[in-house]
């Protein structure tokens, strides 16, 4: 009976965390759209502010005992703190410049350019099998983008920018973790104030910080509010991502982020009424199929692998 109660409250508490994970990791998108939309909160600005509340919930989590800090040279850390500061600033501008379905698919590229990153300076090798998946995912990205009622060249642009320097800063993480012996919290608990510093720099050579439009201007209270609830639920999304992958396992987190991304792609349809063409609903069919086709042959081929490694006497 007792193990029963366990096994019951342990999953309600697996639920409990899947569905925070995928309500905060939603409203961002959309919450982050809206600011754009209907403020006009400046971009860098915005992100200055996710980096800084990202940076104090992580000291607030190190100071509950939820992670254990570890030491380490700033120097070793710079070259990802950069990378950090211009995939959230250009994914931020792709989200700013283009739909959520435009915004969401281009995100789906980072996986080919991370191979394609990976093959050409780390010498890893892919099946076939994972290679094939590739065509799908980019050839649906790139049909929904030609035939978005809003392309633009600056939207693309932006987006491009944004899928190579996000598949930097993944290479990179797992690189660092490896290099420097630590998980992904101790990482981005140095980042984050090293990040914020440097957009802090850079900033006021992009954006007004004063006046109309500026980050410390005459905002209303809505539009305040709604900034620092952007900063907290940035913040909350890293915090459940890692929750998940802690206490479920890759398989549970890939599918559950399929569901959300379809969620996503739906509800931007729906709240900012973007039309959907039958060219775009193809893409987006073309490339949710080459992204479970991806992660049915890498679970499969990491299964293959954990297998081989139990059977090794």
């Amino acid at each position: 009976m007792a193990s029963l109660v366990h096994t019951v409250l342990e999953n309600g508490r697996i639920a409990a965390g899947l569905l925070l994970n995928l309500l905060v990791s939603i409203c961002i998108v959309f919450l982050n759209k809206w600011i754009y939309v209907h403020y006009g909160f400046p971009n860098m600005s915005l992100t200055l502010v996710h980096f800084v509340v990202t940076g104090l919930g992580l000291y607030i989590c190190q100071k509950l005992n939820i992670f254990a800090p570890k030491s380490l040279q700033p120097s070793k850390l710079l070259f990802l703190a950069l990378s950090f500061c211009g995939f959230v600033v250009f994914t931020n501008l792709s989200l700013q410049n283009n739909t959520i379905g435009t915004y969401q698919l281009a995100k789906a590229m980072t996986t080919p350019v991370i191979i394609v990153i990976q093959t050409l300076f780390y010498k890893k090798t892919f099946s076939a099998k994972i290679q094939l998946t590739l065509i799908p995912i980019t050839l649906g990205v790139i049909l929904n983008s030609y035939y978005d009622v809003k392309f633009n060249f600056l939207g693309m642009l932006f987006a491009a920018l944004g899928v190579v320097v996000t598949s930097l800063y993944q290479v990179w993480v797992g690189a660092k973790q490896h290099e420097l012996q630590v998980n992904s919290m101790q990482l981005l608990y140095y980042q984050a104030p090293m990040s914020s510093a440097m957009l802090l720099m850079v900033v006021p050579f992009f954006e007004p910080v004063f006046g109309k439009g500026g980050i410390l201007g005459p905002w209303s209270f809505s539009a305040l509010l709604m900034v620092l609830l952007s900063g907290i639920i940035a913040f909350m999304v890293n915090l459940s991502i890692y929750w998940i992958i802690g206490n479920t396992s890759p398989v549970t987190y890939n599918m559950f982020g399929h569901f959300k991304f379809c969620i996503t792609l739906f509800g931007g349809y729906v709240l900012f009424k973007d039309p959907l063409s039958v060219n775009q609903g193809l893409g987006i069919l073309c490339t949710l199929f080459g992204i479970l086709a991806y992660t049915h042959f890498k679970l499969g081929e990491q299964e293959g692998t954990r297998s081989k490694l139990v059977q090794r006497p």
